[in-house]
Parts: C-alpha cells; sequence; structure tokens
C-alpha cells in the first residue's frame, strides 16, 4: 500500500466489477481527486463560513444522514458519472447512483466504518462503499457485489428491509484505497486553548492572523480560514490589504497560497500546500543560497527559539503589484 493505494490485490472472478475498479483507478491513480470530494463534503456540511462549526458532533441528526447524499452528489460532479440505469418508478428497480464502465454502481457512505445501509434494490448490484473519519484525516472506498451470503438483516421492525454487510461481507470488500490521507482539518489538530484565542476577537482579520500564527508550518485549508472568518470574503482576510499577511508580517511571518506560493514554501523547506490550502512561516535572513529569494535577499525559515528581528518580505506577487502601483519596470 502507498499513499493509502492498494495497488496490489487479487482480482475476484468478477469482470464487471473488475472494470468497475479499473475505471476508478484510471480515474484517479493517487487517490487525491477522491480525497477532496470528501473534504469538500465536510466542509460543506459543517458550512463553517455561516455557523462556525468544524466538528462532526456540532451536526444536527439529519445533516448527519444528508451527508453521504451529498458525498454521492460532490463525486457525480468530481468525475462526471452518467447515472445509473432503472426505473424510477419502480422501487425494486430504481435507477442506481452511477454507471461506471457500463454498469450501475451504487453508492453509499457511512460514517462508521462498514455500517453501510443496503436497501433490496442493491441487493446482486455493486456498490461503492466509502467512510471516513476528520479527525484522523483519512478516507476508505471499495467495491462489494452485494451478494445474500454476505448480509446480515436488522430488526423485525425494519420496515425498508435494508440490510448491512456482515464480518465476513465485510471481509470481501474490495478496497481501492484504504486509510487513505484527506486534507487535513487544522482545528482538529489545534489545543482547545489555541481555538479559544483564535475566537476570542471581533475582527474576522485577526481571527485569522490568530489561526496562522497559532498553525505556524502546518498545511491551512481554506475552509479553515472560512470558518475563523466567519465572512463573506473570507479569502481576503488571509492576504495583505488589512489582512492576516499586513497584521503578521511585523512579526517575520510569511502567509503563503498554494495558487502562488508553492515554490516559496518548497525553497524554505516546507510543506507544499495545494491549491486550496496556505501555510505560515516565520523567516529571518538567511546565507546566500539558503532558503528562497525574496525581494533580492535571501531568507531561510526561523528556528524555534528565534525571534525575528525584521519584517517578513514581500512576496513574488504582491512585490509586483507594489512596482505596478509604483510604476516602476519590472525589466
Amino acid at each position: 500500500m502507498t499513499n493509502g493505494v492498494l495497488s496490489e490485490f487479487e482480482p475476484p472472478d468478477d469482470p464487471a466489477l473488475n472494470e468497475v475498479a479499473e475505471t476508478l483507478l484510471a480515474l484517479d491513480p493517487t487517490g487525491a481527486r477522491w480525497a477532496a470530494v470528501v473534504r469538500h463534503t465536510y466542509d460543506m456540511i459543517y458550512n463553517g463560513a455561516e455557523t462556525g462549526r468544524y466538528l462532526w458532533k456540532e451536526l444536527a441528526k439529519t445533516e448527519k444522514t444528508h451527508f453521504g447524499t451529498l458525498f454521492e452528489i460532490n463525486a457525480q460532479r468530481e468525475f462526471e458519472f452518467a447515472d445509473g440505469s432503472g426505473d424510477p418508478d419502480d422501487p425494486l428497480h430504481r435507477g442506481l447512483d452511477y454507471t461506471i464502465a457500463g454498469h450501475d454502481v451504487d453508492a453509499k457512505w457511512s460514517q462508521d466504518d462498514g455500517r453501510w445501509m443496503l436497501p433490496p434494490e442493491v441487493f446482486g448490484k455493486i456498490a461503492l462503499v466509502a467512510t471516513g473519519s476528520d479527525p484522523r484525516s483519512e478516507f476508505s472506498i471499495g467495491l462489494i457485489r452485494v451478494r445474500p451470503e454476505y448480509l446480515t438483516t436488522g430488526s423485525e421492525g425494519n420496515r425498508d428491509k435494508k440490510s448491512w454487510l456482515s464480518p465476513f461481507g465485510r471481509q470481501q470488500v474490495r478496497w481501492l484505497w484504504r486509510h487513505a490521507p484527506i486534507p487535513v482539518n487544522v482545528l482538529l489538530q489545534l489545543p482547545q486553548s489555541g481555538i479559544e484565542y483564535i475566537l476570542n476577537s471581533r475582527s474576522g482579520s485577526a481571527r485569522v492572523a490568530r489561526l496562522f500564527r497559532a498553525a505556524e508550518g502546518q498545511l491551512v485549508h481554506r475552509s479553515a480560514v472560512a470558518t475563523v472568518a466567519r465572512q463573506l470574503d473570507h479569502q481576503k482576510r488571509a492576504r495583505g490589504n488589512g489582512g492576516a499577511r499586513d497584521i503578521l508580517r511585523p512579526e517575520g511571518y510569511l502567509i503563503m497560497s498554494g495558487v502562488y506560493h508553492a515554490p516559496v514554501a518548497a525553497s524554505l523547506g516546507l510543506p507544499v500546500p495545494s491549491r486550496a490550502e496556505y501555510i505560515a512561516s516565520r523567516v529571518v535572513p538567511g546565507a546566500d543560497g539558503e532558503g528562497a529569494l525574496l525581494e533580492g535577499h535571501w531568507w531561510r525559515r526561523a528556528l524555534e527559539d528565534e525571534i525575528p528581528e525584521l519584517p517578513s518580505p514581500l512576496l513574488p506577487d504582491e512585490e509586483k503589484r507594489q512596482k505596478r502601483r509604483s510604476g516602476i519596470s519590472e525589466e
């Protein structure tokens, strides 16, 4: 297993399931696209920009139930799966969620690993079973042909006649990604005292600045910025013009965006942010060739016990904008 991707397995005698598995792996060899789908679904259900929530336990029961539907929709949007075939007016032959490699596939999410609810219409069909954990920053996705010998039924009061995979059935899941990483929810990685410090300000920009200060050297997803800022223009709070970048510059902090500054982060030896992430670090002047070349000088990441004595330099895009405003040629 590499980065949660299972590339070696013994295929069962199920050509259709094999074709679906091969198609999914070809669409997303590393699992990064599925990881983004799971991260986006958590962020949608938290709706942190409006509610300030970032914990699963803060959700209402109906919201938790709705997570699976959002996951199915977001996956279909990401991978452009065709709708499943069937008769939507016949509950026993309704269309399943997707058609993949010419085969009907039903998507099932369970926050509890192994507790996928399987209605009669999926019996004998292929199910894409998925689970995840935001605190552990992981997801799993597998395939199974839903056979009677794999199932256990609920109580007699189970009017929907839904079943679950038995322990034996769970062993038959063909895992494509197992405990693979999703982008981290940095708010779940900080101590409660740090969260209280971040939120104890009436200013959105100040809260975002405190987030980057508390999470120095860690990847910060834009959803965490939105949750802390609680403002419509939340991403602006991470930038200059009065945002967190200006607030922290006198303390020697650089706030780098994955969209524009990934090479700078790499030069400083930091985790490289994706296009949906930021990372902050304190910097100090470095020796020639050490760290990142910014504003004509070399800068390195500050050591843990170092206190920067100079403000952080402008990042390349900031420097260009400043020169344009000043009418200075870049040649």
